[in-house]
């Protein structure tokens, strides 16, 4: 079956591009919302620093593992009947979130959460990549596609704490089930079924790899520290873990459709995209996840308080995001990457000096610098992943961008948040404030790798070598890069 013919008139691709926005704002939104609410989740449900840990790492671990796996689905059955699925399936998990009894219940919805998120995302990429089939278009619609991404994700902080203040935790996850049914509705009477020309084979064994990577991965850094690093129980999930790390590349090389295709990876500027949205969600994560305890537990701030500190954060984030779109739109990834590292790494930096009563002007101006390089790199990271991909892979190509972003948020919270933890509870125990500062130059080296990934990802070579991939994956479709 081969896919429909463009929504044809302007208005009806933009109603597209807003449907498909809507559902990636509560997913985004759902990645961060929780972070503010973690302090009284902890108080109401006992949890330990782990289990905090785990809320928020059960969400996007899920959801890294299962996005490719639902973008190939919905090519082959149907992208808006997965898309509607996915909607209804997370709307029903944000309602058992509410009504959560216990922490370990907790943790299983927002698993249930998570899958339904990944049947949106790549398949709403899909549909944009789908819908605007003009290159300049569609450009400027991933920008803004990258850009809600951004906006989303910041504005998680201030709304939970207005959330958390007036109506208690569970309604961090209420709030969805409105939205998500409102997007459902419009999805089925506005966007049009579609699926790929030939629609490619699921690969399990790979997905099962990927799956006991992640998870068996995550769960020794988290795990490690409360249970002894030489514990036979975390030493056996560190040999799944290694295990599935040398299998999935052996597997996807010697599979005829990989979940992954390793030529992808051939592609500079691909690499750097994937690499560049580890370290930038990466230090997301472990930055609301530090933030938000340093705020509310050492300095004993309301959630609505916690969230107006951000403000400057999610402004600038507001502000950067679709202007960041707009300039990678019409002039290329180079320069909002290279200011989007330059402003994280300036930020960890400041923050690396934080105490318990540190400046009011010290925190402002951290959190201003890293809403500065986050609203500017999203746009570039969806832009470099599809960028001289053919059409037929774009979707796929945003898939692994989107895991990317998943995983490297998991990988914050669990590594920056492990080593804050040990420095607090370790035989050198400190206050948190500057055990925090461990996880603050890590946050400094992330930028770091994101401002040299930047200048090399964006050259004329790294150009000729994603030209030469999509040669390789689909000769008569593809085409010259600007």
């Amino acid at each position: 079956m081969s896919e429909p013919t463009a929504p044809s008139t302007r208005r009806r691709r933009l109603l597209v591009l807003a449907i498909c926005c809507l559902s990636l704002f509560i997913v985004g939104l759902d990645n961060t919302v929780v972070n503010i609410a973690l302090p009284s989740i902890q108080q109401e449900l006992h949890a330990p620093a782990s289990g905090l840990q785990w809320i928020i790492d059960a969400y996007t671990l899920v959801l890294a593992s299962l996005l490719i796996l639902s973008g190939s689905v919905a090519d082959r059955i149907g992208r808006r009947r997965v898309f509607r699925a996915g909607l209804l399936l997370f709307v029903l998990g944000s309602l058992l979130c509410s009504l959560a009894p216990s922490l370990e219940w907790l943790i299983a919805f927002r698993a249930l959460q998570a899958v339904g998120g990944s049947m949106l995302n790549p398949v709403a990429m899909s549909i944009i990549t789908n819908t605007f089939t003009d290159p300049r278009e569609r450009a400027q619609a991933i920008g803004v596609w990258g850009g809600v991404v951004g906006i989303s994700m910041a504005l998680g902080p201030l709304i939970g704490g207005f959330l958390v203040n007036g109506a208690g935790w569970p309604s961090i996850f209420l709030i969805n089930v409105p939205v998500g049914l409102a997007a459902c509705a419009l999805t089925f009477r506005h966007i049009p079924e579609s699926r790929a020309p030939r629609p490619r084979r699921l690969d399990p064994v790979g997905q099962v790899l990927m799956v006991l990577l992640l998870g068996a991965g995550t769960a020794v850094i988290i795990e490690g520290p409360g249970h002894g690093w030489t514990s036979p129980g975390i030493l056996l999930l560190a040999g799944v873990a290694a295990a599935a790390l040398l299998a999935l590349p052996w597997w996807e090389l010697r599979t005829a459709e990989p979940l992954i295709d390793p030529r992808f990876f051939r592609s500079v500027p691909f690499t750097g995209a994937t690499l560049t949205a580890v370290c930038a969600f990466a230090a997301l994560g472990g930055f609301l996840f530090l933030n938000t305890l340093y705020l509310q537990d050492v300095r004993h701030y309301s959630p609505v308080e916690a969230g107006l500190w951000t403000l400057p954060m999610a402004g600038l984030t507001l502000i950067c995001a679709p202007l960041s779109g707009r300039i990678v739109g019409r002039r290329g990834p180079r320069g909002p990457l290279l200011v989007a590292g330059a402003a994280l790494a300036a930020s960890g930096l400041l923050l690396t000096r934080l105490a318990t009563d540190s400046p009011a002007g010290l925190l402002l101006l951290a959190y201003a610098l890293f809403g500065l390089g986050f609203g500017t790199v999203n746009a570039p990271i969806t832009n470099a992943a599809v960028s001289g991909m053919p059409n037929s892979r774009a979707g796929v190509a945003a898939a692994v961008a989107s895991t990317s972003r998943q995983v490297g948020q998991s990988l914050g919270v669990a590594v920056l948040g492990t080593v804050v933890t040990t420095a607090v509870t370790g035989p050198m125990a400190t206050g948190f404030a500057q055990a925090s500062h461990g996880g603050w130059w890590i946050m400094t080296g992330l930028g770091v790798v994101v401002l040299l990934l930047g200048l090399v990802t964006t050259t004329a070579w790294a150009a000729r070598t994603a030209f030469a991939v999509a040669l390789r994956i689909d000769p008569e479709r593809s085409r010259q890069p600007a």
